[in-house]
């Protein structure tokens, strides 16, 4: 079922034309620093600090990506994974298969977040690339002003995309559970997005700070703290804590909606 799923949303046009997209951001970054380099005294930002090394590039293209591309990644995916299914009247042929349902629901969910990491990877394999080229891959200055190894900056890059990955996750399984409610799969996809960008402005409310460390995107570039010097993992740790929260409560809700629904299309 794993591998069934990933064939489908490899043979669907716009797995292709969202990856296209995906991979296009580091190489506008890259483009647009190469034309127009920051100026000297810039903030050291992960934009500023891709022209003294390519492997904040991909950095650079995850901080970008992060409150609206990766999300709209995720509501591609998630939202559509049940509901398209229902819509197109092929649910119930997966459910006369000798799978139980709860079983159907995490495969669906892990083929999403399979999806997902692949659309992570390509950004940071895309930005590695482009960066090097204009850039080089030559030591990474910090955000703290210190030095990594070009081996220990790919190490943290690793665990930057690892994290945003985990953060999307999260999202993706609130999609999921959208899409187990209903049958149609863009409305589940708008939903998703929705959710991510109030989560966004109720983040930028600040009389509203008592809710804002149960909201995901709260946490979602806490991979900065990767490099600074020294390390600080307790805001990534509080991220995940989250993160697994969200998935832990959103998957629960999603099989136990399958469980008990009954799939007419």
């Amino acid at each position: 079922m794993f591998r069934v799923e990933l064939g489908k949303a490899a043979r669907r046009w716009r797995t292709f034309v969202l990856a296209a997209v995906l991979a296009s951001v580091p190489l506008l970054i890259v483009l647009a620093l190469v034309l127009n380099p920051p100026p000297p005294g810039a903030a050291d930002g992960f934009f500023t600090l891709a022209t003294r090394s390519g492997l904040f590039a991909p950095l650079a293209a995850l901080t970008a990506m992060q409150p609206f591309l990766l999300p709209l990644a995720a509501g591609l995916l998630a939202g559509d994974s049940i509901a398209g299914e229902a819509s197109a009247g092929t649910l119930r042929y997966l459910l006369v298969r000798p799978v139980r349902r709860p079983v159907l629901v995490l495969q669906k969910y892990a083929s999403v977040v399979a999806l997902l990491a692949l659309a992570v990877a390509l950004v940071l394999v895309v930005g590695i690339a482009a960066g090097g080229i204009a850039f080089g891959l030559g030591p990474a200055p910090t955000l703290s002003g210190t030095t990594l190894s070009s081996s220990e900056g790919l190490v943290r890059l690793a665990g930057a995309g690892l994290y945003a990955l985990a953060g999307v996750a999260g999202l993706a399984a609130i999609g999921l559970f959208i899409s187990s409610l209903t049958e149609s799969g863009p409305g589940a996809t708008v939903a998703t997005v929705a959710i991510a960008i109030i989560g966004q402005i109720v983040g930028a409310i600040s009389s509203l700070e008592a809710i804002h460390p149960f909201l995901l995107n709260e946490y979602w570039l806490a991979f900065f703290e990767l490099f600074r010097s020294p390390v600080s993992l307790d805001l990534m740790l509080d991220g995940m804590a989250v993160f697994g929260a969200y998935i832990v409560v959103f998957l629960g809700l999603a099989v136990a909606v399958m469980t008990r629904r009954d799939v007419l299309s």
